[in-house]
C-alpha cells in the first residue's frame, strides 16, 4: 500500500491501494497454492537443484490467479470541526456571566480560527422546555449525530457548570473542556416551598413548609436570619424574621374561598446572585367546610319555600330556618305547644351567634315585636364587619311594620316610597346588570337557551308585583316597569347587602309563561354575598397555559387601564385589552420566559407564575467544576473557570494529555474526501505468462545440467 502524497499544485492528495480480485475464488487458490506448495516441498526432498525457481514459478502462477491492480484516489483534505456549546439559560446570565461568556466565545473563536484546516460548529443552548434545566449533554449527543465523528478535533463547553442531564454525556472521539464562568465568592440566597396543599378550609389554618437556604461563599455578617414577608391575594405584607438552613412551619389562614394566591419573599440581600429565587407563589384553593345560612321566612306566600329549597339543594349548606307565622302578642287560644316545634331562639340567634353565619335572609318578614331594635342594630354591624344580608321584599317592605324602619334602614340601598305595583311587568337587567357578575349573560340560563332580540326583552315570564324604592346608593342590576329598580346590590363596610323588591321570582320556577333563570339568580346572588372571587365585580385575574397568560379585567366602570406586567427580572410590558363583552376585557400575552409575574392596572394587582416561580434553573446557581470536571478528565479534556484566565488552545496527537496549565487542545483528524478513483491492473496478462515461462524454462535448464 502506499503513503498518502502532497500533490504539488493544491491542497488535493494522491493515495495509492495494492488491491486483489482473483480469476478464481478463494477456495480454488487456495488449493493451488498448496498443491503448489507440496510440489516444491518434494522437489526439495529429492534433492532437485531447481527446487526454488519451481517455488518462485508457483508463487508467479498464484500471483497472475490473484489478478492484483493498483488502486489510486484523489482525495480532498476535510476540515477538523470543534463543537462550541454556549450555555444561555437563564442561571448563565445573571451578575457578569454574559460578559465572562461573551468574552469566552470570542477568545475561543479567535484561537481556533488560526488553526489551520480548523472550523467551529457553535451550538446556542437556551433553558430546557418543561423546567428541565440546563440540557447541555443532549446537546452535545445531537451535534455529534449530526457531524462526522473522523472530523470531530474536540468540544469546548462554556457554562456555568450546572449541567441538569449529565447522565446523558455522550461517548466523545476526542477531547471535552469545559470553561466555567462565575466567580469564586458568588454566593446566593433561595427560598423553598417545600410543603404546600392545594386545599385548605376557610377560617381554618393550613401549615406551609418553607426553607431559606444559602449556597456559595456567603458573608459572615449576613448569614443565619433573613427577612420573610407574606401576601394573600394582594393584601398587606406581612414580615417576619426567619432562620436560615431550617424548615420552617408556617401557618396560613385563608379567608376568601376560591383560588388564593399566597406570595413568599425573600429580602434581597447585596451580593446575591440573582432574586429571581427569592420569591414563591403558592396557590391554594380556599373551600368552605360549610356554609352556614339563616333564613327567615315572615308573611306565608306562594313563593316561600323558594329560598329554603335552593339552599337545601347544595349540601355543603348548613341551614336554620324560621317562620313567623303568628305574632307572640295575639290571643286566639291556641295552646303554646301547637304553635311550633320549638321556641324562637332570637337571642341565640342574632346576638350571641350571628357571626356564625354567612348569610342572613329576611324572606317577606315584617316587625311583630319579636326582634328589638337591638338585636337589627346588631345585624347592621354584623353586615359592616363583613356579614351578608338579602332582603326579599313582598308588601310589608312598604307598611309601618317594614324592617327598613329599624336600624337596618342604615345599611339598605333603597327605602319604600310605601307604593306597591301591582301589574305584569317583564324583569329586565340594566346596562349596569350587564356587566355585574350576578347578572351578566342571565338570559343564557333560561333552561339553557338565549335571550330572544334585546330589543324585545329576554324570553322568560312576567311578574306581577314590585315594591317601589327610592335608591339612595347602590348598584341597580335589574329593574320592573318604567325603569324601576327591582335587585339592587350594595356593599357596606366589609360587607354586602342585597335588595330585592318584589315577592314573585317564584314564577319563574314554576315555569309561569316559560319561567326563567331562578336559580341561577338566586345561586349568583347568594355566593355574591358571601364574596365568591369569580362573582367579584371588579377583578383582574391571569391565568397560563404554557407560556401564554390570559387576563380578564371585569369591571362596571368605563374602559380599563393598560395592563403592565412585571417579569421575573424586573423588565415591564404594558398589555392593551379589548371589550369582549359588557364589563369583559380580555387579552393573551405570550410571556418569553417561566417564572413569576406581576400585572397591575394601578387599581388592581394579580400574579401569575410560569412554571414553578424558582425555575430548576434558579435552585442552584453558583458556578461549579464539579459536574464536568470528572467528564472532562474521562476524554483527557479539563474543567476550569474563567476568571483564572483564558487558556491558549493547542494541537496534539490523539491519544495525547490534552490539557495543561494554561492551555487545552484539540487532536487533529486528517479527514479526506475521495474525489476520484482509478484502478488498474499491476501486470498485463502476457506480462504475467512471459514471467512464468520464464521461470519455468530457468528451473528445467537448471535441473537439466545434471
Amino acid at each position: 500500500m502506499c503513503r498518502p502524497c502532497w500533490n504539488d499544485w493544491g491542497n488535493d492528495m494522491t493515495g495509492a491501494d495494492l488491491i486483489l480480485d482473483p480469476l478464481l475464488p478463494w477456495p480454488v487458490l487456495y488449493g493451488v497454492a498448496g498443491l503448489a506448495l507440496a510440489a516444491v516441498v518434494l522437489a526439495l526432498w529429492k534433492g532437485l537443484s531447481g527446487w526454488w525457481l519451481r517455488g518462485l514459478t508457483a508463487l508467479a502462477v498464484l500471483a497472475a490467479l490473484a489478478n492484483p491492480s493498483l488502486q489510486t484516489e484523489d482525495r480532498t483534505p476535510l476540515s477538523d470541526i470543534v463543537i462550541v456549546i454556549v450555555d444561555e439559560t437563564a442561571s448563565n446570565r445573571v451578575s457578569d456571566r454574559r460578559e465572562q461568556t461573551a468574552a469566552a466565545l470570542a477568545h475561543v473563536e479567535a484561537r481556533i480560527a488560526a488553526i489551520a484546516n480548523t472550523e467551529m460548529r457553535l451550538v446556542r443552548l437556551g433553558d430546557g422546555p418543561d423546567n428541565a434545566g440546563t440540557l447541555a449533554m443532549a446537546a452535545l449527543a445531537s451535534v455529534l449525530s449530526e457531524t462526522p465523528r473522523d472530523r470531530i478535533a474536540g468540544a469546548i463547553l462554556i457554562t456555568d457548570g450546572q449541567v441538569h442531564d449529565m447522565d446523558m454525556a455522550p461517548a466523545m472521539p476526542a477531547p471535552l473542556h469545559a470553561l466555567v464562568t462565575g466567580r469564586s465568592d458568588d454566593w446566593d440566597r433561595r427560598l423553598i416551598v417545600r410543603n404546600a396543599p392545594a386545599f385548605a378550609i376557610l377560617g381554618e389554618p393550613v401549615a406551609l413548609t418553607l426553607r431559606v437556604e444559602d449556597q456559595g461563599a456567603v458573608p459572615p455578617e449576613v448569614a443565619g436570619r433573613a427577612r420573610l414577608s407574606l401576601s394573600v391575594n394582594g393584601g398587606p405584607v406581612q414580615e417576619v424574621a426567619v432562620p436560615v438552613g431550617e424548615d420552617l412551619e408556617l401557618p396560613v389562614t385563608l379567608e376568601r374561598g376560591g383560588m388564593n394566591v399566597l406570595q413568599f419573599h425573600v429580602a434581597v440581600t447585596e451580593g446575591e446572585l440573582t432574586d429571581r429565587n427569592n420569591s414563591a407563589v403558592v396557590q391554594i384553593n380556599g373551600v368552605r367546610d360549610r356554609l352556614s345560612v339563616l333564613l327567615v321566612s315572615g308573611e306565608p306566600h306562594a313563593g316561600q319555600r323558594t329560598w329554603r329549597n335552593l339552599l337545601k339543594s347544595d349540601s355543603a349548606v348548613d341551614l336554620v330556618h324560621f317562620t313567623i307565622l303568628r305574632p307572640p302578642e295575639k290571643q286566639d287560644g291556641v295552646p303554646v305547644s301547637e304553635l311550633s316545634l320549638i321556641a324562637f331562639p332570637t337571642r341565640e340567634l342574632f346576638v350571641e351567634k350571628l357571626d356564625e353565619f354567612d348569610l342572613v335572609i329576611f324572606d317577606r318578614y315584617r316587625r311583630r315585636g319579636i326582634l328589638p331594635m337591638s338585636y337589627f342594630d346588631n345585624i347592621r354591624r354584623y353586615v359592616e364587619n363583613g356579614g351578608a344580608l338579602l332582603v326579599a321584599a313582598g308588601p310589608e317592605f312598604a307598611g309601618v311594620e317594614s324592617i327598613w324602619r329599624t336600624p337596618l334602614s342604615m345599611i339598605l340601598p333603597g327605602a319604600p316610597t310605601a307604593r306597591v305595583i301591582e301589574a305584569g311587568f317583564l324583569p329586565m337587567v340594566s346596562d349596569l346588570g350587564n356587566r355585574h357578575p350576578v347578572t351578566e349573560g342571565l338570559s343564557a340560563f333560561h333552561d339553557g337557551v338565549a335571550g330572544s332580540d334585546p330589543e324585545e326583552g329576554p324570553s322568560w315570564g312576567r311578574w306581577f308585583r314590585l315594591v317601589e324604592l327610592s335608591t339612595s346608593g347602590g348598584q341597580t342590576v335589574m329593574h320592573g316597569p318604567d325603569n324601576r329598580p327591582l335587585l339592587v346590590l350594595d356593599r357596606v363596610g366589609r360587607g354586602r347587602v342585597a335588595l330585592l323588591a318584589s315577592d314573585h321570582a317564584w314564577l319563574w320556577s314554576r315555569g309561569y309563561e316559560g319561567g326563567g333563570p331562578q336559580l341561577e339568580l338566586l345561586r349568583r346572588l347568594a355566593h355574591w354575598m358571601m364574596q365568591e372571587p369569580e362573582l367579584e365585580e371588579e377583578a383582574l385575574t391571569a391565568s397560563a397555559r404554557g407560556n401564554r397568560v390570559s387576563i380578564i379585567r371585569r369591571t362596571l366602570g368605563d374602559e380599563p387601564e393598560t395592563v403592565r406586567i412585571t417579569g421575573p427580572e424586573g423588565d415591564e410590558v404594558s398589555v392593551e385589552l379589548v371589550e369582549s363583552g359588557p364589563g369583559r376585557f380580555v387579552a393573551e400575552w405570550e410571556a418569553p420566559d417561566i417564572g413569576l409575574y406581576r400585572l397591575s392596572d394601578g387599581e388592581l394587582d394579580a400574579v401569575v407564575a410560569l412554571g414553578p416561580s424558582a425555575p430548576r434553573e434558579f435552585e442552584e446557581t453558583v458556578a461549579t467544576l464539579d459536574r464536568l470536571a470528572p467528564l472532562a478528565a474521562e476524554h483527557r479534556g479539563a474543567a476550569q473557570f474563567i476568571e483564572a484566565g483564558l487558556p491558549d488552545i493547542r494541537t496534539v496527537r490523539p491519544g495525547r494529555a490534552a490539557a495543561g496549565r494554561g492551555w487545552i487542545a484539540i487532536t487533529p483528524r486528517d479527514a479526506f474526501a475521495t474525489t476520484d478513483l482509478r484502478i488498474a491492473a499491476l501486470l498485463p496478462p502476457w506480462a504475467w505468462l512471459a514471467i512464468v515461462a520464464a521461470l519455468a524454462l530457468a528451473a528445467w535448464l537448471r535441473e537439466g545440467r545434471r
